[in-house]
């Protein structure tokens, strides 16, 4: 099989004979919780019927089927056209002579100081510290072809793009705008604490009431987690703050096989709970 025969498979039908669930379905698209992440609440995962690509909201990729199998099996072309030649699936059907929409896209209007007190309200239940959140975090305006404008809390990373919570949206509730990268905080220091996202590293400033004089890595995602081993050549003290679930298993397990140095995982002190802010919510 080669990449213009690959391209032809109905990439829908592939999703759904691997078991991926099905969030909800429109006339053009069909939605599903996403294969990337366990225990997802909302669907990011859309599949353009009409175009046979798909898009991942929360980690901001996309592509065709031979992407998709890149990526979930992490693997190369070649090895992805293997995969796909060993199954039977339909064609997808092209409908003809029908206007194609352009892929929504969308447009940030601004950029602020985070001041919405509905915003500052769900940082406070999740209880973060306003003072640190307010230092680290941004309120994002923004649209999707030019449709209502929304706005949600923004984590900027290296790159300039934004890690959205949207906590007034179903469908939107965590998005990336923009290219997805890393975060990293400088501070001159010869130890470093790596974290899943944002919200756990404001939970630690929380948690330790100050901002430890330490560097710290914000993957964004585990999928970036390959990203940050270039970074950690001269640390004596890599502390792992990740996420008490599958990805974070595959991540911490990645770090410790790949990286020479002290490594230590602090999943210990919140082992019960699934990452550092539950573990902040339900502390005493």
């Amino acid at each position: 099989m080669n990449c213009k025969i690959a391209k032809t498979i109905d990439i829908n039908t592939y999703i759904f004979k691997q078991g991926f669930r099905v969030g909800k379905k429109t006339k053009k698209d069909v939605w599903y919780y996403s294969p990337f992440r366990n225990n997802e609440k909302t669907p990011s995962f859309k599949i353009d019927i009409t175009k046979n690509v798909w898009y991942d909201f929360g980690e901001g990729i996309g592509g065709t089927i031979i992407d998709f199998v890149m990526k979930y099996n992490d693997c190369s072309i070649k090895e992805a056209l293997v995969i796909l030649s060993e199954g039977s699936f339909p064609i997808h059907q092209q409908t003809k002579q029908i206007k194609v929409e352009p892929t929504p896209t969308y447009s940030i209007k601004k950029v602020t100081e985070l001041t919405n007190h509905k915003l500052l309200d769900y940082l406070s239940k999740r209880k973060i510290n306003l003072i640190f959140a307010k230092k680290f975090y941004y309120q994002v305006h923004y649209s999707f072809s030019n449709r209502k404008e929304l706005y949600g809390i923004g984590f900027m990373n290296n790159v300039g793009g934004f890690e959205v919570i949207n906590i007034f949206s179903e469908n939107f509730r965590k998005i990336c705008l923009g290219k997805k990268e890393i975060t990293t905080i400088n501070n001159n220091s010869n130890v470093v604490s790596i974290f899943e996202s944002g919200s756990d590293l404001l939970s630690y400033f929380s948690l330790k009431k100050e901002i430890p004089k330490e560097n710290f890595i914000i993957l964004n995602s585990t999928s970036l987690v390959k990203k940050a081993i270039n970074l950690l050549n001269d640390y004596t003290e890599i502390r792992l703050f990740l996420d008490n679930d599958k990805a974070g298993n595959e991540a911490t397990d990645f770090l410790i096989k790949n990286v020479n140095g002290k490594i230590i995982d602090n999943r210990i002190h919140y082992k019960n709970f699934n990452d550092l802010n539950d573990y902040l919510m339900n502390k005493n």
